[in-house]
């Protein structure tokens, strides 16, 4: 019999983050849609909508149980444990949220696999054909998200290591990120004039979108504390200080280079601070987020000019916001983490050490395996768009007349 009491602060909380996170995937969808060209709005907004119901069946058809399930070698979770949502009951769980149902955590986890693959949406934006993003989901969420996910929050190699990742900066961003990486790597550039790249659908579906993110991002982050206490306030409010501190130093980065600013700018810079934010969040104080604010302006930015320079397609700069947001966040939680004292404790540098090692296995790991999957697919079928397709615009040829 279960002998854990159910808080009913605690689930109301969750309840509440869980919304919160489920409201992020149509707001990505807003954010990318308004910046995207206008011949591809529908289609960037069908694929993040597209993976609310692809990643749930999978989620409960053994997806859960990989992640979470019984260890199997650090590697893998058991897929059995939870197979059609098999033991995932409204009584607490002692292991992962022991104050709330279960069925609470299985839900709250599952919002967050959801919105994963759709934030590599905004790399290879008119790229791929809708055969090739289906593909890449499922592949995708089975080779890379389950097995990182265990490997960090289920008790796989990363976590009896010691890695410490709050609500998903090397899980989400990062492996979205240099994902992404590979598939603009993989999928080369867009066969359209370089003029027509930078095109904008709407600038306000996008701050909308924004808008809708900043919002859910609160939830994304207290929530990883699964219980309403000192430590999810914590991570509410460094989130919105990271958020602040990470834009305003893109728009002085932006201006001293003499290129100047545009609205897009202020949206990005936000976006960047919140993903350096996101593994800190619960572990750092929240003076500290105004440090890693500045940093992830300072990295990220530095990214987006690198990725210029090299001349690669990420058409919504996913790899230099997300991928390096998180990436940089990851480590500097070994730096900011409230028990880290580098200067006078020898294990906060093993501590540092695991964190670096650690986003580094993960950050490789999603780009070569998301290459694999991808030229896996494309020697067996097309998942690549035509010139043609790109010129005229997906939504044309996968919505015909539908377009509004």
């Amino acid at each position: 019999m279960n002998t854990l009491p159910i808080n009913t602060g605690d689930t109301a909380f969750m309840i509440l983050c869980t919304a919160m996170v489920c409201l992020m995937t149509p707001g990505l969808a807003f954010f990318y849609g308004g910046l995207a060209r206008k011949n591809n709005i529908l289609t960037i907004m069908t694929q993040s909508f597209l993976s609310v119901g692809i990643t749930t069946i999978m989620w409960v058809f053994g997806g859960f149980g990989l992640a979470f399930g019984r260890d199997i070698g650090g590697m893998i979770g058991n897929p059995a444990d939870f197979f059609l949502m098999r033991h995932v009951t409204s009584f607490p769980n002692m292991f992962h949220g022991a104050t709330i149902p279960f069925l609470m955590f299985f839900l709250y986890q599952l919002m967050f696999i959801v919105i994963t693959v759709p934030l590599m949406t905004g790399a290879f934006a008119g790229r791929l054909n809708l055969k090739g993003y289906i593909i890449l989901v499922v592949c995708w969420n089975l080779l890379i998200y389950f097995p990182v996910c265990h490997w960090i929050w289920g008790g796989g190699f990363l976590d009896q290591m010691g890695f410490r990742d709050f609500a998903g900066g090397a899980v989400i961003h990062t492996t979205a990120g240099f994902g992404s990486l590979a598939c603009i790597l993989t999928l080369g550039q867009r066969k359209i004039p370089m003029g027509e790249r930078n095109q904008h659908s709407s600038l306000m579906a996008a701050a909308i979108g924004t808008g809708l993110l900043w919002f859910g991002w609160f939830g994304f982050n207290s929530g990883g504390a699964l219980r309403a206490d000192d430590q999810a306030v914590n991570a509410f409010g460094s989130t919105f200080i990271a958020l602040a501190f990470a834009m305003v130093t893109w728009l002085i980065i932006a201006k001293v280079k003499g290129n100047g600013f545009d609205f897009v700018d202020v949206l990005t810079g936000s976006v960047a601070g919140l993903a350096a934010i996101t593994p800190c969040a619960g572990y750092v104080e929240a003076k500290s987020a105004m440090l890693i604010g500045i940093i992830a302006g300072i990295v990220c930015h530095a990214a987006v000019d690198f990725r210029k320079k090299k001349q690669w397609d990420d058409a919504l700069d996913v790899w230099g916001v997300h991928g390096m947001g998180g990436f940089t966040g990851t480590i500097l939680i070994g730096i900011f983490a409230t028990n880290s004292h580098l200067l006078t404790n020898p294990s906060s540098w093993y501590f540092l050490g695991i964190q670096v090692i650690g986003v580094i296995i993960t950050a490789v790991y999603a780009y070569v395996l998301t290459t694999a999957i991808l030229k896996s697919a494309m020697h067996f079928t097309t998942i690549t768009t035509t010139k043609e397709e790109q010129e005229e615009g997906l939504d044309f040829f996968f919505f015909g007349n539908k377009r509004n």
